[in-house]
């Protein structure tokens, strides 16, 4: 009978307390409606994961790690599913929103320099990338530069987006009034060619790959 229950006495803090923090994604998931298709199999594979002795992480886990994530071939149907989605309209009728992405690009710099004082350069750049707030570009870049974080990078890359919605809303009330908060904003959709539509994905991407051949895969797909 006691080795029946032999593997109960090979949890340790450490497994519970990641086993808790599984519970809390799909708590947010479930009930706080927070990115579910993200939050949800996270927390319960944060769950699978820190059984002690546990097949799925040997098993299935393992094998699908090498069948997609390790040869990147899943951030790259990821990318599909993505760029399937994009609307570039607003873009290309008010091309100054670029402004806002390039300022955004800050913060991987400030992250890479701040990152680079305690982990080695290809560390540091895989843990800055995260800034992109994107996993599939995360997942690529930490397992091009050999990071040996890709699990955490990969858990925060997607994670952090999903608690926008718990994170921003003291942000935006501590630095703004609930006048300016009340301010809404007339926005009227101006239509774009058809022509501009189709040119516009693949200037972008011929060009970014003829500067940068490594990321050809990830704008290509």
């Amino acid at each position: 009978m006691s080795i029946l229950y032999e593997n109960l006495g090979r949890f340790g803090f450490g497994e519970i307390f990641m086993i808790l923090i599984g519970c809390v994604l799909i708590y947010l998931a479930v009930k706080k409606e927070m990115e579910p298709t993200l939050l949800l199999p996270m927390g319960f594979g944060t769950i699978l994961v820190n059984i002690p002795l546990s097949d799925a992480l040997a098993g299935p886990i393992n094998e699908l790690y090498h069948a997609g994530i390790a040869n990147e071939l899943f951030p790259l149907l990821l990318f599909i599913g993505i760029g399937a989605m994009i609307d570039f309209g607003p873009l290309l009728t008010n091309p100054k929103l670029m402004l806002f992405g390039a300022a955004a690009q800050f913060g991987i710099f400030f992250t890479l320099s701040m990152a680079a004082m305690f982990f080695g350069d290809n560390d540091a750049a895989s843990i800055a990338i995260i800034g992109a707030a994107d996993g599939p570009t995360s997942i690529a870049v930490a397992n091009t530069l050999g990071s040996q974080y890709k699990g955490a990078i990969t858990v925060a890359a997607y994670s952090y987006m999903a608690l926008v919605p718990i994170i921003q809303p003291p942000v935006i009330k501590a630095l703004t009034t609930k006048k300016e908060r009340m301010i809404r904003m007339p926005y009227e959709q101006k239509d774009v060619s058809k022509l501009t539509r189709i040119l516009f994905p693949i200037i972008i991407t011929i060009v970014v790959s003829a500067i940068v051949p490594q990321a050809t895969a990830l704008i290509g797909f």
